[in-house]
């Protein structure tokens, strides 16, 4: 998997050196701008997404439990749980685990010194922090979703090799060596999940009402 990886980023770094190779130098400049331009607009993109997607205590708002079409209260309340089970168990913590690792793919990529194992740590305590929080406040939990990628987006621009096309396709051989890693983390979110579900139902089953929780 390394060698594909590694194929693939010595390939595109070879296709950009002979293209801008024949150009005059301010065209060079632009092209490597605009390079640049294009990766920061897709990373702040995702960014968007993934802090308004994962910061939501529902994250899929999919309501399985509305296709359960017996009338049998017993048959009825048991398909409506085992829909629960499968969309807040099983289906919400692989769109999360997609945007974590997209996540921690993208931060490799706007990175330069900072270790592939440590951005997946980081990555990893944003996950836990935000779905955590997003339990009480969707707007805090937005605001920590998106804190720390953007600082650290900030922080690359002050890095002297941020504007180097080569160095943003040479790190696609940093990212064969967390795929070990992420079965891990899946398993992990998997388990958050299903805490943070049982509070919920306990809160809810008990008519607890949670003064912080809050949409704003």
């Amino acid at each position: 998997m390394t060698e594909v990886f590694q194929g693939i980023g010595n390939f595109l770094a070879t296709i950009y050196e002979s293209v801008i190779g024949v150009l005059p130098p301010f065209l060079q400049r632009f092209i490597a701008f605009f390079v640049i331009a294009v990766v920061i607009v897709i990373y702040g993109f995702v960014v968007w997404k993934f802090y308004k997607s994962v910061s939501k205590k529902d994250i899929l708002e999919l309501d399985l439990r509305k296709y359960s079409k017996i009338k049998d209260s017993v048959i009825t309340k048991f398909i409506a749980g085992v829909l629960y089970l499968v969309e807040y168990i099983l289906i919400a913590p692989i769109v999360i685990f997609l945007w974590f690792t997209l996540l921690t793919f993208l931060l490799i990529i706007i990175t330069e010194g900072i270790p592939a194992s440590t951005l997946l740590i980081i990555s990893g305590l944003i996950i836990a922090s935000v779905r955590i929080i997003s339990y009480s406040s969707k707007s805090l939990a937005e605001d920590i979703a998106k804190i720390v990628p953007l600082t650290l987006l900030a922080t690359s621009f002050l890095t002297p090799n941020f504007f180097s096309v080569e160095r943003i396709l040479g790190t696609f051989t940093e990212i064969p060596g967390l795929f070990g890693d992420l079965g891990v983390y899946l398993v992990f979110i998997i388990f958050l999940e299903i805490i943070l579900r049982i509070f919920d139902f306990f809160f809810s089953f008990f008519q607890i009402e949670n003064p912080n929780n809050t949409e704003e």
